[in-house]
């Protein structure tokens, strides 16, 4: 008898597995009845097997090192497709953009890749040929930025609940060979997984060293192998930042400007840098919030705030100094999907001398493009549905124009479980002879990804997630082609909550892999040898 409730309980899980969570509520029905409920009454032996089990495998999951075991597997498995599509064929697009001096290889500096955040990679992700896909656990820790240095391992910017840590990450194993914690969160009344303070953005620069800002208000500069290669994570250099920003604020970003000194933002809009060769700190109050990152270019930054898109330069005593400022329409209120009331997106820098964003305008968002020397704006297109868009990522650079991801109805993790999704939508958006026009536009549902472009073979890879009738938490990286928007192919990375990138980057490397950042580790997609 104790055998045949053993095989049904397993019976159910497996069911569960299968079909999706809601295999569990009926089984719940079923213990109403009576007959049923006396059936299954556990003995006290059973009852403590089974709180055994449950505390070695507790057990085991503290004591194993992170990425030592893969993502626990959710429900949903049989009623999700594992692939749909076929592999692509290779449609190169050129995209020209600048490599900066100081900072890593374009591709390999930052989550949104280069100088000019513009999100492309010269190389080839994978192309959909029998795609195998290997994840690693790192418990409830996220690594939502990834470089990767020159001997081709990963460091990651990752945090859990209480704050950020540095990773060098071997891209084979996915575990990590070096670990540098980083000052814990302040309790600031933000909740973990909307705290941008010194968590989302750092870059690499072209010595190796990992460039990160610190919730106590510092700039580290860590160098990521020893004398030998290695791996190691050792600070190098440090600045201090807190005579220029109050405890109040915190760092948001930071990025090299052409001559080598780092510029960096804060959430309440101070913008300054520091000199590398004298320590000297120059600083600039905005007076207005921000919430992404800084693009640059050969002669100043592009700072996006709540209120504005600014060009900043170093003026002639060094000081950072506004050339331009223009406003931006932002809306009535803050859009769920953003983590701010304004734009949602880094500056993108385009050939040509442009900058496009997205504004936060009612009842639809647009794409915008300026002058980079003017800040005038030279044309815009609304894009998504009246009162269903909103975006809090990156645009893509295209060369001709860029691709917006519809991050409107996001609202965390808990907006995606039980089969829920957000509202989904992805554009591209293109400049002609100084007119916006939308050229395609695609119903993939990608709830927070930062998609990015291979130059190489003419894909968008963004990290989708469509809603299941059955309660499935299925992950998909969706491949469309930037052409047409068509989804070539499609291939899922896991199920249920701890698959979920959160707001992290698709990063591809030189391999032919990609990888995402969720909320339990990493996940990787390549083409099977």
């Amino acid at each position: 008898m104790r055998f045949q409730r053993t095989l049904a309980l397993v019976g159910v899980g497996l069911v569960w597995l299968a079909l999706g969570p809601w295999v569990l509520p009926a089984a719940l029905a079923l213990l109403l009845v009576p007959r049923v409920r006396a059936w299954l009454r556990p003995t006290w032996r059973v009852s403590g097997a089974v709180a055994a089990s449950v505390l070695a495998l507790v057990g085991l999951v503290v004591l194993v090192p992170d990425g030592w075991l893969p993502i626990p597997p959710g429900p949903g498995a049989l009623v999700t497709p594992g692939y749909a599509g076929r592999p692509a064929a290779a449609r190169p697009i050129t995209v020209d953009v600048a490599q900066h001096p100081h900072l890593a290889p374009n591709g390999a500096s930052s989550m949104h890749d280069d100088a000019w955040a513009s999100d492309t990679y010269a190389w080839a992700g994978p192309l959909g040929e029998s795609p195998e896909v290997d994840t690693s656990w790192f418990g409830l820790e996220e690594c939502a930025s990834l470089a990767v240095d020159s001997h081709d391992r990963l460091v990651g910017l990752c945090g859990d609940l209480h704050g950020p840590t540095l990773h060098v990450i071997d891209p084979d194993s996915m575990n990590p060979v070096a670990t540098k914690e980083l000052p814990d969160r302040p309790d600031n009344g933000a909740k973990p997984w909307e705290d941008l303070c010194a968590g989302a953005y750092f870059f690499l620069d072209d010595e190796d060293h990992a460039v990160v800002a610190t919730t106590d208000r510092r700039v580290l500069v860590v160098g990521t192998s020893d004398a030998d290669g290695d791996p190691d994570l050792t600070t190098e250099a440090s600045y201090d930042l807190g005579d220029e920003i109050p405890a109040h604020d915190c760092l948001v970003a930071l990025v090299p400007d052409w001559h080598g000194d780092i510029w960096w933002v804060t959430q309440q809009g101070r913008v300054g840098t520091v000199s590398p060769a004298s320590g000297r700190i120059r600083a600039l109050d905005l007076d207005e919030d921000v919430a992404n990152s800084l693009a640059v270019d050969r002669s100043g930054a592009f700072v996006v705030t709540t209120e504005a898109l600014y060009r900043i330069e170093a003026g002639a005593s060094g000081k950072p100094t506004v050339t331009w400022r223009t406003s931006y329409d932002r809306g009535s209120e803050q859009k769920s999907g953003q983590l701010s009331q304004g734009s949602g997106s880094t500056p993108t820098l385009l050939p040509g001398g442009m900058v496009a964003i997205t504004d936060n305008a009612d009842p639809r968002m647009h794409v915008s493009f300026y002058g980079t020397g003017s800040g005038d704006l030279v044309c815009q297109a609304a894009v998504f549905g009246d009162d269903e868009s909103a975006t809090e990522n990156s645009l893509v650079s295209v060369g001709s124009g860029v691709i917006v991801e519809n991050n409107h109805g996001y609202g965390g993790p808990l907006s995606t479980m039980l089969g829920m999704t957000s509202d989904g939508g992805i554009a591209r958006v293109d400049v002609t002879d100084r007119k916006c026009s939308v050229r395609w536009t695609s119903d993939e549902v990608a709830p927070s990804s930062v998609p990015k472009v291979s130059l190489a073979n003419g894909l968008l890879y963004a990290y989708t997630k469509p809603h299941s009738w059955w309660g499935a938490n299925a992950w998909y990286l969706s491949a469309l082609d930037v052409r047409t928007g068509r989804t070539v192919f499609k291939v899922r990375t896991g199920l249920g909550a701890l698959s979920n990138n959160h707001y992290a980057a698709v990063t591809l490397t030189r391999d032919g892999s990609a990888y995402i950042g969720t909320l339990g580790g990493l996940v990787r997609v390549r083409d099977r040898s």
